[in-house]
Protein backbone atom coordinates (compact mmCIF):
# COMPACT_ATOMS: atom_id res chain seq x y z
CA UNK A 1 0.00 0.00 0.00
CA UNK A 2 1.39 3.35 -1.02
CA UNK A 3 1.40 6.75 0.64
CA UNK A 4 -1.90 7.72 -0.97
CA UNK A 5 -3.55 4.63 0.48
CA UNK A 6 -2.36 5.55 3.97
CA UNK A 7 -3.55 9.13 3.52
CA UNK A 8 -7.00 7.90 2.46
CA UNK A 9 -7.17 5.53 5.44
CA UNK A 10 -6.05 8.37 7.72
CA UNK A 11 -8.75 10.68 6.36
CA UNK A 12 -11.41 7.98 6.77
CA UNK A 13 -10.30 7.35 10.38
CA UNK A 14 -10.41 11.09 11.16
CA UNK A 15 -13.88 11.45 9.61
CA UNK A 16 -15.20 8.40 11.50
CA UNK A 17 -13.76 9.69 14.78
CA UNK A 18 -15.27 13.13 14.07
CA UNK A 19 -18.71 11.59 13.42
CA UNK A 20 -18.47 9.48 16.57
CA UNK A 21 -17.49 12.53 18.62
CA UNK A 22 -20.40 14.60 17.26
CA UNK A 23 -22.84 11.75 17.78
CA UNK A 24 -21.70 11.22 21.37
CA UNK A 25 -21.99 14.97 22.05
CA UNK A 26 -25.57 14.95 20.73
CA UNK A 27 -26.42 11.94 22.91
CA UNK A 28 -24.91 13.68 25.93
CA UNK A 29 -26.88 16.88 25.29
CA UNK A 30 -30.12 14.96 24.74
CA UNK A 31 -29.57 13.07 28.00
CA UNK A 32 -28.77 16.29 29.84
CA UNK A 33 -32.03 17.80 28.57
CA UNK A 34 -33.99 14.73 29.64
CA UNK A 35 -32.31 14.86 33.04
CA UNK A 36 -33.28 18.52 33.34
CA UNK A 37 -36.90 17.61 32.65
CA UNK A 38 -36.78 14.84 35.25
CA UNK A 39 -35.41 17.29 37.83
CA UNK A 40 -38.39 19.53 37.17
CA UNK A 41 -40.66 16.50 37.59
CA UNK A 42 -39.10 15.73 40.97
CA UNK A 43 -39.68 19.25 42.25
CA UNK A 44 -43.20 19.45 40.82
CA UNK A 45 -44.05 16.13 42.52
CA UNK A 46 -42.84 17.58 45.82
CA UNK A 47 -44.96 20.67 45.23
CA UNK A 48 -47.99 18.57 44.30
CA UNK A 49 -47.56 16.56 47.51
CA UNK A 50 -47.26 19.65 49.73
CA UNK A 51 -50.35 21.46 48.45
CA UNK A 52 -53.00 18.97 49.71
CA UNK A 53 -51.29 19.06 53.13
CA UNK A 54 -51.53 22.84 53.20
CA UNK A 55 -55.18 22.80 52.12
CA UNK A 56 -55.97 20.19 54.78
CA UNK A 57 -54.33 22.28 57.52
CA UNK A 58 -56.14 25.50 56.56
CA UNK A 59 -59.54 24.20 55.51
CA UNK A 60 -61.15 24.28 58.97
CA UNK A 61 -60.02 27.83 59.65
CA UNK A 62 -60.98 28.99 56.16
CA UNK A 63 -64.39 27.38 55.86
CA UNK A 64 -65.74 30.53 54.18
CA UNK A 65 -63.10 30.20 51.47
CA UNK A 66 -64.19 26.77 50.21
CA UNK A 67 -64.22 27.93 46.58
CA UNK A 68 -60.58 29.00 46.82
CA UNK A 69 -59.58 25.68 48.40
CA UNK A 70 -61.44 23.77 45.68
CA UNK A 71 -59.74 25.89 43.00
CA UNK A 72 -56.31 25.08 44.49
CA UNK A 73 -57.04 21.35 44.50
CA UNK A 74 -58.47 21.47 40.95
CA UNK A 75 -55.40 23.35 39.72
CA UNK A 76 -53.16 20.85 41.51
CA UNK A 77 -54.98 17.91 39.89
CA UNK A 78 -54.65 19.53 36.44
CA UNK A 79 -50.94 20.06 37.04
CA UNK A 80 -50.45 16.42 38.07
CA UNK A 81 -52.19 15.24 34.88
CA UNK A 82 -50.30 17.60 32.53
CA UNK A 83 -47.92 16.07 29.98
CA UNK A 84 -45.09 17.71 28.02
CA UNK A 85 -43.40 21.06 28.54
CA UNK A 86 -46.16 23.27 27.10
CA UNK A 87 -49.03 21.62 28.98
CA UNK A 88 -47.04 21.37 32.22
CA UNK A 89 -46.03 25.02 31.99
CA UNK A 90 -49.63 26.19 31.55
CA UNK A 91 -50.96 23.95 34.32
CA UNK A 92 -48.20 24.96 36.74
CA UNK A 93 -48.85 28.64 36.02
CA UNK A 94 -52.52 28.14 36.93
CA UNK A 95 -51.49 26.27 40.09
CA UNK A 96 -49.09 29.05 41.09
CA UNK A 97 -51.89 31.57 40.70
CA UNK A 98 -54.26 29.51 42.83
CA UNK A 99 -51.65 29.03 45.58
CA UNK A 100 -50.80 32.75 45.52
CA UNK A 101 -54.48 33.56 45.97
CA UNK A 102 -54.67 31.08 48.85
CA UNK A 103 -51.65 32.68 50.54
CA UNK A 104 -53.20 36.13 50.11
CA UNK A 105 -56.46 34.97 51.70
CA UNK A 106 -54.59 33.30 54.54
CA UNK A 107 -53.30 36.72 55.57
CA UNK A 108 -56.88 37.49 56.73
CA UNK A 109 -56.73 34.66 59.28
CA UNK A 110 -54.40 35.49 62.22
CA UNK A 111 -54.75 31.99 63.67
CA UNK A 112 -53.30 30.57 60.43
CA UNK A 113 -50.39 33.00 60.39
CA UNK A 114 -49.53 31.84 63.91
CA UNK A 115 -49.95 28.11 63.11
CA UNK A 116 -46.54 26.39 62.98
CA UNK A 117 -47.72 23.73 60.52
CA UNK A 118 -48.91 26.41 58.11
CA UNK A 119 -45.63 28.32 58.48
CA UNK A 120 -43.62 25.18 57.83
CA UNK A 121 -45.69 24.24 54.77
CA UNK A 122 -45.41 27.77 53.39
CA UNK A 123 -41.63 27.68 53.86
CA UNK A 124 -41.40 24.28 52.18
CA UNK A 125 -43.52 25.50 49.26
CA UNK A 126 -41.37 28.61 48.91
CA UNK A 127 -38.19 26.52 48.94
CA UNK A 128 -39.72 24.13 46.41
CA UNK A 129 -40.70 27.06 44.16
CA UNK A 130 -37.06 28.20 44.20
CA UNK A 131 -35.88 24.70 43.32
CA UNK A 132 -38.43 24.55 40.48
CA UNK A 133 -37.14 27.88 39.14
CA UNK A 134 -33.55 26.60 39.18
CA UNK A 135 -34.58 23.30 37.56
CA UNK A 136 -36.45 25.18 34.81
CA UNK A 137 -33.42 27.34 34.17
CA UNK A 138 -31.17 24.27 33.96
CA UNK A 139 -33.64 22.58 31.61
CA UNK A 140 -33.88 25.59 29.30
CA UNK A 141 -30.08 25.93 29.28
CA UNK A 142 -29.84 22.25 28.35
CA UNK A 143 -32.42 22.69 25.59
CA UNK A 144 -30.44 25.64 24.24
CA UNK A 145 -27.24 23.58 24.13
CA UNK A 146 -29.03 20.68 22.45
CA UNK A 147 -30.74 22.97 19.93
CA UNK A 148 -27.45 24.69 19.10
CA UNK A 149 -25.85 21.31 18.40
CA UNK A 150 -28.83 19.97 16.43
CA UNK A 151 -29.14 23.09 14.29
CA UNK A 152 -25.52 24.07 13.62
CA UNK A 153 -23.16 22.72 10.99
CA UNK A 154 -21.71 20.06 10.85
CA UNK A 155 -23.45 18.41 13.80
CA UNK A 156 -26.82 19.06 12.13
CA UNK A 157 -25.84 16.49 9.48
CA UNK A 158 -25.29 13.86 12.17
CA UNK A 159 -28.41 14.95 14.10
CA UNK A 160 -30.60 14.66 11.00
CA UNK A 161 -29.29 11.22 10.11
CA UNK A 162 -29.70 9.83 13.63
CA UNK A 163 -33.08 11.31 14.54
CA UNK A 164 -32.01 14.03 16.97
CA UNK A 165 -34.60 16.80 17.20
CA UNK A 166 -34.56 20.20 18.89
CA UNK A 167 -35.87 20.35 22.45
CA UNK A 168 -38.88 22.36 23.55
CA UNK A 169 -38.29 25.27 25.91
CA UNK A 170 -40.41 25.88 28.97
CA UNK A 171 -41.89 29.29 28.31
CA UNK A 172 -43.61 31.73 30.58
CA UNK A 173 -47.13 32.48 29.32
CA UNK A 174 -47.66 36.04 28.02
CA UNK A 175 -49.97 36.80 30.95
CA UNK A 176 -47.05 36.21 33.32
CA UNK A 177 -44.67 38.52 31.43
CA UNK A 178 -47.03 41.46 31.08
CA UNK A 179 -45.92 44.52 33.00
CA UNK A 180 -48.37 45.17 35.83
CA UNK A 181 -50.17 48.49 35.70
CA UNK A 182 -49.72 50.58 38.82
CA UNK A 183 -52.05 53.45 39.59
CA UNK A 184 -50.80 55.62 42.45
CA UNK A 185 -53.61 58.14 42.35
Amino acid sequence: MGAIGWIVIGIIVVVVLFVITLYNRLVSLRNQTQNGWRQIDVQLKRRHDLIPNLVEVVKDAMSYEADTLKAVIAARNSAVAAQGPAQVSAAETALSGAVTKLFALMENYPQLRANENVKQLQEELTATENKIAFARQFYNDSVMSLNNAVQSFPSNLIAGNFGFTPGQYLEVPPTETAVPKVDLR
